[in-house]
């Protein structure tokens, strides 16, 4: 299975559109999309083309190839909008034996990890920054935002195929990789 793993929209159908673009490009199975899809947030700027409506209608008809865990920005009126579940905190993937844990970041993240078993892999977006740390007893990944990059850092997406990971720019880019 082939996984485009996203986090961060903010409301930006400019991204987003990109977004989706790459994701028929990478002939991905699934959309894996880490929260915060329709609202910025009070602490930050407008996205480049902030249009939620936009976003709405863009990501519907995708319902049953998404799969969404919910930001700190997202709410239940988002859901009402939305035809795909987006209020969950988490998510679970089985690679194989081992756990893939997909969460926002807000409740869950690198500093106060869910129980997780040694070589697990905890998957958060929140943070805007793309990471991949292994940690002790998991290895901790970020894809970054699709629409509000932090740090220098591209406005980007993961791919997850066969135990490996690339992360990637809107463009295509592979700027960073990591194979379990």
């Amino acid at each position: 299975m082939r996984y485009l793993i996203a986090s961060d929209i903010h409301g930006s159908a400019h991204y987003c559109e990109k977004l989706l673009s790459a994701f028929k490009s990478e002939k991905a199975d699934r959309l894996v999309l880490l929260g915060d899809i329709l609202y910025h947030g009070p602490r930050n700027d407008l996205p480049q083309g902030y249009n939620p409506k936009k976003v709405i209608e863009m990501l519907n008809p995708l319902a049953d190839k998404i799969l969404c865990v919910r930001g700190n920005c997202d709410t239940e009126v988002d859901q009402m909008v939305l035809s795909f579940p987006v209020l969950a905190d988490y998510a679970v993937i089985d690679l194989n034996g081992r756990l893939m844990y997909l969460t926002h970041g807000h409740k869950y993240g690198p500093q106060n990890p869910p129980s997780l078993s040694k070589g697990d892999i905890l998957l958060c977006g929140h943070t805007h920054v793309p990471v991949c740390v292994e940690k002790e007893e998991f290895v901790y990944l970020n894809p970054g935002s699709v629409s509000i990059p932090k740090e220098n850092s591209h406005h980007s997406y993961m791919i997850y195929e066969n135990s490996h990971f690339e992360w990637k720019s809107l463009e295509g880019e592979v700027y960073m990789e990591y194979t379990v």
